[in-house]
């Protein structure tokens, strides 16, 4: 008997072996949204990353940014950028932020009230990103609310040459960032605002307190990075009132005519607040369509 189960185990080992040099047992299991780790410097970093199941190599990567006090689980939920995901073949990122001593989340976009290198951070989880799902590197690019817009106009600032274009939603520029923006290589940009925000004023009257204000009117910001790209025109497009209940309409102006096509949008939402767009607040855009038609521009894949 002894001899028979000692049979057993033999013919177990090798056929176990057969199925690992064919390359069986070393799938990895089947998964579209997942939570990971990042080791930055030290310190255990999480992310969710969404794979849709017509991704393939060198499609583009998405980085979206919760915003102040949110988290990545919120803005994955609001923001549905998964689904647009799976109808067009991209990856997203959607990071999370650390926890100050007052309990808040956040993203340190050149503030004063932290020392945490986000800037570092998300650039290295990128480049992580991008080396383990062979995605090209000029094929990313980040976005965010409120917070996380401050912090995608700071990668913009420090690291265009890793992120590719950047949208803001509700965000502006940090008073640092304004006065120190310098970046590397010309970057196109995207912006929603309400004029009746109250969170992050558009007039650029936010307070300077731990860093946050200093920007001027978003329209000046917009100036800025259109002259930074050499846009020499103006398109103005008004967008229908299709739901007259949020008392609010939209308007998009396009700086182009840049020698090297990137393009500054502005979306002003009229009567809007510190809102995400067709999730709440106004109703007759939807923010994340948008954010996704304008990187669509700069994908080295083209249109799909």
């Amino acid at each position: 008997m002894k001899k028979y189960y000692y049979l057993l185990f033999i013919i177990f080992l090798v056929t176990s072996c057969q199925k690992e040099e064919n390359g069986d047992q070393i799938t990895e299991p089947v998964w579209k949204t997942k939570q990971f780790t990042f080791d930055h410097n030290g310190s255990i970093r999480t992310y969710i990353l969404h794979k849709p199941e017509n991704f393939v190599e060198n499609s583009p990567l998405v980085f979206v940014l919760h915003g102040f006090g949110s988290n990545a689980s919120n803005i994955m939920s609001y923001s549905q950028m998964n689904q647009i995901a799976d109808e067009n073949g991209f990856m997203v990122c959607y990071p999370q932020g650390t926890v100050l001593t007052s309990g808040q989340t956040h993203w340190n976009a050149n503030l004063d009230m932290s020392s945490v290198n986000d800037i570092d951070f998300l650039s290295q989880l990128a480049k992580e990103i991008q080396f383990n799902y062979k995605i090209n590197p000029k094929n990313t690019f980040v976005s965010g609310m409120s917070n996380g817009g401050f912090m995608s106009y700071t990668l913009a600032c420090n690291k265009s040459n890793i992120f590719k274009a950047i949208a803001s939603v509700t965000g502006t520029m940090s008073g640092k960032d304004w006065l120190t923006c310098n970046p590397s290589n010309k970057i196109p940009i995207m912006q929603i605002s309400g004029t009746d925000d109250e969170t992050v004023p558009w007039d650029g009257t936010m307070s300077t307190s731990y860093g946050w204000g200093g920007a001027p009117h978003i329209i000046k910001v917009m100036d800025y990075w259109a002259n930074l790209n050499g846009c020499s025109k103006d398109e103005k497009i008004d967008f229908p009132d299709i739901d007259t209940s949020d008392k609010s309409t939209v308007s998009l102006t396009k700086k182009k005519g840049s020698p090297n096509n990137n393009e500054v949008w502005l979306y002003t939402v009229t009567g809007g607040g510190h809102d995400w767009p067709g999730a709440w607040g106004n109703k007759d855009i939807e923010a994340t369509q948008l954010i996704w038609e304008f990187f669509q521009q700069y994908n080295i894949l083209g249109r799909r």
